[in-house]
């Protein structure tokens, strides 16, 4: 950019530090905010997922119609795409096996290093973990279409929501995903999403995975290096890494992720949560501040985000609040400033509310969206690479049921994985993604999904995949 641009932006992160933390601790109850008789949402209940237009999904309120028809219609035209509604039955009764008596001896220890039997998995893997951060991609069209109407505003309350919505899938998932392999891939192409996605493990130590997703009118990268700590009663998910959302138009918006924990390893029930604070850089009009609470043991009201909109001057020009495991509504203003009265808030709009849960559910607690991600729809078999995540044995074997199967084949794999601290020492790169030298962070090169159209994998994954631990043996049968 300029020097104009540059100093412009200096003077924005200058206001931005002046603020102080004293509403980090300011948070007005969402609950009796939204049950309250003076609530009146002007909001639109908006398709939420590429399944709202099933009889399980969230059906848009057509009664609430303040927003832009042309931006309420965005996705309308992507075409329906039949997908699996459920995993397959069983096929092995599950062992009961003790977390506690597995991780005792880890207390402190780099939990990414801790191999674990099978049977605390869920058949995902962090790959795939990463586009299920992408179910509500719809905010983000909308996101585009409101800033080609020159709502900049709207835009970022959009791109707020969307990162706060990630976090709602996690709500009773308990187990963990599959540690891909060095050189691992998985891609997403969901025209009924009107996105594609790709993604590919970089990094074996740090593990690092990288991402890059294409929509309408923006495109989003990042990379991811999870630091995890156990401390006994509880595991600690300390996020490293900057995911980097940009329009078509030259807009860019940056943040982190918050840090999570799951709860009661030893007694109790399971349970996770996220807290910290997420700021969300932008380089033109307006930049985003959240605050995710962190939950009390006498929480009765758990899950909450609070945050505001700041202008180029760092005056708040809008506040949202809501719980990352329901819904996003903003308020035009600073409503913080104007105490916790009910009525400072009275003029609410709704961003965001998440999708109904499946209607058959998993012990994994899998979203609809998320029972969707390892699936082989017809002929996709054929047109993957051989380190594609759905062609794992372990996870696959996992999915049905498998389980004396998945963990003889994960610990086959973990065995292999250990060769990839010596390929990375001996100059291994991931073949998709690269090191760019400014930010020390991974771009896509691009090239895959040519590669994909022409089916050319022995020359661009076999070949320089095959002095190493990352690709599988043929995977078992879907069922």
């Amino acid at each position: 950019g300029s020097s104009t641009d540059s100093d412009d932006d200096n003077e924005r992160v200058d206001a931005a530090e002046e603020e102080t933390d004293e509403d980090d601790h300011t948070f007005f109850d969402t609950r009796d905010i939204l049950s309250s008789s003076s609530f009146r949402s002007n909001g639109s209940d908006l398709r939420t997922s590429s399944f709202s237009s099933d009889d399980e999904g969230t059906i848009a309120d057509d009664s609430e119609d303040n927003i832009d028809p042309y931006v309420k219609s965005v996705g309308s035209n992507f075409p329906s795409i039949k997908r699996r509604k459920k995993l397959p039955d069983p096929v092995e009764r599950e062992k009961s096996v003790s977390l506690w008596s597995m991780i005792k001896e880890n207390i402190g220890k780099d939990l990414t290093k801790v191999c674990l039997p099978v049977y605390f998995n869920e058949p995902l893997s962090s790959l795939q973990k990463c586009f299920e951060d992408l179910e509500y991609s719809y905010l983000l069209d909308r996101a585009y279409e409101w800033g080609k109407r020159g709502n900049n505003l709207m835009r970022i309350l959009n791109v707020a929501a969307f990162a706060v919505s990630g976090y709602s899938s996690t709500e009773g998932r308990i187990c963990k995903p599959f540690n891909p392999l060095l050189g691992e891939t998985y891609e997403a192409d969901f025209p009924d999403k009107g996105v594609r996605f790709f993604s590919e493990k970089v990094s074996h130590h740090p593990m690092i995975v990288a991402c890059h997703c294409q929509g309408t009118g923006w495109k989003l990268w990042g990379d991811s290096n999870l630091k995890s700590k156990f401390w006994g009663r509880s595991i600690q998910l300390d996020p490293v890494g900057v995911l980097t959302l940009e329009f078509d138009d030259g807009e860019v918006f940056k943040w982190s992720k918050v840090t999570t924990s799951i709860y009661n390893l030893i007694l109790g029930k399971l349970y996770c949560d996220h807290y910290g604070t997420m700021r969300i850089e932008g380089n033109r009009d307006y930049s985003c501040k959240l605050k995710f609470k962190e939950q009390s043991i006498i929480d009765r009201n758990p899950h909450q985000v609070h945050g505001g909109v700041q202008d180029r001057n760092g005056k708040t020009v809008a506040t949202l609040f809501g719980k990352w495991d329901e819904s996003m509504h903003y308020a035009n203003g600073d409503c913080s400033a104007k105490g916790k009265g009910q009525d400072s808030l009275s003029e609410t709009h709704l961003l965001w509310k998440r999708s109904k849960p499946p209607k058959y559910s998993t012990r994994y607690n899998l979203t609809r969206f998320a029972i969707t991600l390892n699936e082989l729809t017809p002929g996709l078999k054929e047109k993957l690479p051989p380190t594609d995540s759905r062609l794992r044995p372990d996870q696959r074997y996992l999915e049905n049921g498998e389980y004396e199967m998945a963990n003889s084949e994960k610990l086959r794999l973990e065995q292999r994985q250990r060769q990839a601290r010596n390929m990375q020492e001996r100059g291994w790169k991931p073949r998709w993604f690269a090191k760019d030298k400014n930010s020390d962070s991974y771009r896509f090169i691009g090239g895959y999904w040519e590669a994909r159209e022409q089916g050319k994998w022995d020359s661009y994954v076999l070949g320089h995949a095959s002095t190493g631990p990352n690709h599988f043996r043929v995977a078992p049968t879907t069922r």
